[in-house]
């Protein structure tokens, strides 16, 4: 349950893709970056709240309809949308107007929901490679025609078996991992010290202890803790009575390892191509590059205790 409520917050309000901090890129530098947090973080918390009245009364409604338990017709993905809520739907006076209504709120929900995930590949992409900034226009183009060729597996006679197979592997394990290792390398490695006083020179004050507890210990801890978990207790992919065999497992697996090791990839690719001895090396990968200039003088903050001890 915590790995899917964990899941689900990172779904909802985006964190581990990119999304925020592709948005946050666009923001004038002196933006109140602490208030947008508190308030992105609480309108995602009561919209979610909300959501839950409306779908268990459906639920609720199907089941006292059919005499059942509510166990019985509670699902979950494409099942709950677009075979509960149509049912529903169509035992209302005036179906017709509110079952057009319900799937053009979909249609909206989900291009709204694209466009986020392609801005967050598209804007960290083109930093990366200036040229393309130039023809951003036609990248974005590129990029849209190659995810949607791809999602057409999506809608063949087995789609439901790609999208569940995708909805399992792609975003789950690997989100939380990619997140766990951003709070590790901003919270530690970077130092919550110095973050902290980075959102001081923007926002004119410095975040309080809680939020710094949260970022070195709370939030590293319960990340970690859940991808352990999640690995731990993983359990053959099913929809329905379908038992997805072996080699589809294996394939889910590759997915969700495709991204996580990229994190380890890199990692060994500049530790291998940086000149210098392994200490220097090292020093070069954990230190900011506006702070190269101390390892030519030696005297790398992270090679100080007190710079894993600071708060």
């Amino acid at each position: 349950v915590w790995i899917d409520a964990a899941t689900q917050i990172f779904y909802s309000l985006g964190a581990g893709f990119g999304v925020i901090i592709a948005f946050a890129s666009y923001n004038k530098f002196d933006n109140n970056c602490y208030r947008d947090a508190i308030l992105t973080s609480s309108i995602n918390c009561v919209t979610s709240f909300f959501s839950g009245f409306a779908i268990f009364s459906v639920l609720g409604y199907m089941a006292f309809k059919h005499g059942v338990d509510i166990s019985e017709v509670a699902t979950d993905g494409p099942g709950l949308v677009f075979v509960i809520y149509p049912e529903a739907i169509s035992t209302l006076p005036g179906s017709t107007f509110w079952a057009i209504m319900f799937f053009i709120m979909l249609l909206t929900l989900g291009i709204d929901s694209s466009m986020g995930g392609m801005e967050a590949v598209v804007t960290g992409i083109t930093d990366d490679f200036k040229f393309l900034k130039k023809h951003r226009k036609l990248f974005t183009l590129v990029t849209a025609g190659g995810t949607f060729l791809v999602a057409l597996f999506c809608i063949t006679n087995g789609g439901i078996y790609v999208l569940t197979l995708l909805d399992q592997f792609a975003a789950g394990t690997a989100i939380l991992f990619g997140a766990l290792i951003e709070a590790i390398g901003v919270s530690w490695f970077y130092g919550v010290d110095r973050f902290s006083e980075d959102i001081k020179r923007m926002t004119g004050f410095k975040p309080g202890l809680y939020w710094r507890l949260c970022w070195k210990f709370v939030s590293p801890t319960f990340l970690l803790f859940v991808v352990i978990v999640s690995i731990v207790k993983f359990k053959p992919l099913t929809y329905d009575e379908y038992i997805f065999p072996n080699w589809a497992n294996l394939v889910g697996w590759g997915i969700a390892v495709s991204s996580m090791s990229l994190v380890p990839i890199y990692a060994i690719y500049k530790l291998l191509t940086i000149r210098g001895t392994l200490k220097e090396r090292i020093a070069y990968c954990i230190t900011p590059e506006n702070e190269h200039y101390l390892v030519e003088q030696g005297k790398v903050q992270q090679f100080k205790l007190k710079h894993w001890l600071a708060i």
